[in-house]
C-alpha cells in the first residue's frame, strides 16, 4: 500500500502551539543525513488521514517536503499525543529509510484458519502476543506476518520461535514468548469441577453406606 504526505518546511522559530492553533501539526524527519533533521508543520487533516492509513513503526511513507531538497520513503517512528485526548496529536517523528540495511519495525501477527481445539474440543483460543519486533530490510517490511492456528489442539501453545516467517525477516523478540495458547474453556472446567464433586460425594455416600452395613 503506497502513502503519500505532503509537508511543509518548518519556519525556524516557530512555536508549535502557534502552529497547532493554524491547522497545522508539527513534525521531524531524520535519518535521512546522519544525525541532521528536517523541521516541517502538516495540516491536522492530513495527519489524521495519514494515521488512518500508516501504522507506526511498519508503513512506508512517501514524504514530499516542497523547496526542501529531500523527498524520500519514511517510517512513522513516534506520534505524540495529548495526554487524555489521545486523538489529538501533537508531533509526529519520522524517519528516512533511502540507506538503510535494514530497519526494525513492529509487524502486527494475522492468524489463520480454525484451531482444532476451539472448534472440536470446545477450547479456548488465548493470544499473548499480538506484534513482533523484527528486522529487515526497508523494501521487505511485511504489513503482517500470518499464522496458521488449524493443527492446535486444546493444551497447545506456540512460541516465537516455532513462527513461519518470511525469507529476509529476523525476530527481536525472546524466541521462548508464548504466542498463543489453547486452553480449556469456562464451561468445561466448570464440567470437569462438578463431575469431581460428584464423584467424590459418591464415595463418600458409599462408604458411609457400608460402615451402615457393619
Amino acid at each position: 500500500m503506497q502513502v503519500t504526505v505532503e509537508c511543509q518546511k518548518r519556519p525556524e522559530g516557530t512555536k508549535p502551539h502557534v502552529l497547532r492553533r493554524e491547522g497545522l501539526i508539527p513534525a521531524a524527519i531524520y535519518g535521512h543525513n546522519g544525525a541532521e533533521s528536517i523541521s516541517m508543520a502538516l495540516k491536522a487533516k492530513d495527519t489524521e488521514r495519514l494515521l488512518k492509513k500508516a501504522s507506526v513503526n511498519n508503513t512506508l511513507v512517501d514524504v514530499n517536503i516542497p523547496h526542501v531538497p529531500w523527498r524520500g520513503r519514511a517510517l512513522i517512528r513516534d506520534v505524540q499525543t495529548h495526554p487524555w485526548k489521545k486523538w489529538t496529536v501533537y508531533h509526529l517523528s519520522f524517519f528516512a529509510v533511502a540507506g538503510q540495511e535494514s530497519l526494525e519495525v513492529v509487524v502486527p501477527l494475522n492468524l489463520v484458519g480454525e484451531a482444532v481445539g476451539v472448534e472440536r474440543e470446545s477450547g479456548v483460543l488465548e493470544q499473548t502476543v499480538s506484534e513482533l519486533q523484527v528486522q529487515c530490510a526497508p523494501d521487505q517490511i511485511p504489513e503482517s506476518i500470518d499464522i496458521d492456528i488449524s493443527d492446535m489442539h486444546l493444551g497447545t501453545s506456540m512460541h516465537v520461535s516455532e513462527l513461519s516467517l518470511p525469507e529476509g525477516i529476523t525476530v527481536m523478540d525472546d524466541p521462548e514468548q508464548t504466542v498463543l495458547t489453547i486452553i480449556a474453556s469456562r464451561a468445561a472446567v466448570e464440567k470437569e469441577t462438578a463431575e469431581e464433586e460428584t464423584s467424590v460425594i459418591g464415595e463418600v455416600e458409599s462408604e458411609i453406606s457400608d460402615i451402615g452395613e457393619l
